[in-house]
């Protein structure tokens, strides 16, 4: 009998002692497309969490971090399977989620199920995730699409001259919310947009899509990321295509500027529109870019880190920060958690963040032109910056809720 109590005496220390271990430790679950067409974006979104993760000294809170990857396609079922997994089956404290537009719709639609949890945006950039039907527990510190495209319609329009273009995009809401941004700037000034093209993500031939552009055009705008991209830019060279490139915030972005072959002829030039630019030299844009050139040997990384980097960081810093405002309490609900990450005012390498009543970032955008620096890298140089950028792009919120959610179709080329 005494050695039963023993027994049951010392299950109970461990039992008491795992739990002292955990409550030591903050389970955090990241989600990034570390497959698909994606893969390079959600690669070195992960450098830039690891950058984030060792400023920290991977903790927060007065807390050890555990963090817990999940690999998605970019595709919605994809993010929620590893959200749910990350949430269901991992426990995870927090969510860090996801890339891609339309998965960020779709996880803000599991975030609706989850009131217990906590999710912050990673990176992605659809309007609807956070202006349609927001989840109170799902926060987002990156701008989104149309917000990243602020400025580049009245540059084109006013400084390049352009007045007719046409636009290539990838099938789906990210894109749309990119084109829209555009379209309500370009077309507000005067300009038309004469065709829309949209293409599935993974598309790997795009000779009919390039067989069919308008020749009457100023520029093409290009709403494409990763592999399509740069796919499309060699295939377009080698039909001889001339015409002059606008990019959208992932065109014209280190994955796709450290790209080899053709594509980087066609680039140079290229005006798009961002959340960051190389070339800023803002000193904390440059103690970011030193940081992540610090963390990876030059084979492991890009000349300068990506958007997808930068969000990544934002994101997990916005994540950090609060917990140490709150000393790691996640007790009640997350509810001071939330209040920490709703006040925060985050002071970003690429301009102060902070968050709308619908827990949106409100931000810096940067019209850019594609240069070759000393090195020979192709690399993003300011010509604009843009401040305060709100998800209404300046229109009253009941004026822009009339014009509709983003789509192939929507906004019309007009003045609003």
């Amino acid at each position: 009998m005494k050695r039963i109590f023993l027994g049951a005496t010392a299950l109970a220390s461990l039992a008491l002692a795992a739990a002292a271990e955990a409550a030591d430790k903050i389970r955090i679950g990241v989600t990034a497309t570390l497959e698909g067409t994606y893969t390079v974006l959600g690669e070195d979104g992960m450098r830039g969490f690891e950058v984030a993760l060792r400023k920290w000294n991977r903790k927060a809170g007065g807390k050890d971090l555990e963090i817990v990857v999940a690999s998605t396609d970019a595709t919605p079922d994809s993010a929620v399977r590893a959200v749910r997994k990350l949430v269901e089956q991992d426990k995870v404290d927090l969510v860090i989620s996801p890339l891609s537009g339309s998965e960020g719709i779709a996880v803000r639609d599991y975030a609706h199920t989850q009131p217990q949890m906590t999710f912050v945006n990673a990176a992605s950039g659809a309007q609807e995730t956070t202006f349609v039907n927001p989840a109170p527990n799902f926060f987002r510190f990156n701008m989104d699409g149309a917000q990243w495209q602020a400025g580049l319609g009245e540059y084109i329009y006013k400084n390049k001259g352009y007045r007719r273009i046409a636009t290539v995009g990838e099938d789906y809401s990210f894109v749309y919310t990119q084109v829209f941004g555009l379209v309500l700037e370009f077309c507000g000034l005067g300009g038309q947009v004469v065709d829309r093209k949209w293409v599935p993500l993974g598309t790997k031939d795009f000779a009919s899509i390039i067989a069919a552009l308008p020749d009457n055009v100023d520029a093409i705008y290009l709403g494409l990321g990763g592999a399509d991209a740069v796919n499309f830019l060699n295939q377009y060279a080698q039909a001889g295509g001339n015409a002059k490139i606008v990019g959208g915030s992932i065109m014209v972005d280190q994955t796709v500027l450290s790209s080899k072959g053709r594509a980087k002829e066609l680039l140079l030039g290229a005006v798009a529109a961002s959340g960051q630019a190389d070339t800023w030299e803002d000193p904390r844009w440059q103690a970011f870019v030193e940081a992540y050139r610090e963390a990876f040997p030059p084979d492991k990384r890009f000349a300068s880190p990506s958007l997808l980097a930068t969000n990544y960081y934002n994101s997990a810093s916005a994540v950090f920060t609060a917990l140490d405002r709150i000393n790691g309490d996640l007790s009640d609900g997350h509810k001071k958690y939330r209040e920490a990450l709703q006040n925060l005012v985050l002071d970003a390498p690429n301009g102060k963040i902070r968050l709308d009543h619908n827990r949106q970032a409100i931000g810096t955008n940067f019209v850019t032109e594609v240069v070759q620096d000393k090195d020979g890298n192709l690399v993003s140089k300011v010509v604009k910056v843009v401040e305060n950028v709100n998800q209404t792009l300046g229109f009253p919120e009941d004026v822009f809720r009339k014009i509709g959610p983003p789509s192939r179709t929507n906004p019309e080329c007009k003045k609003y």
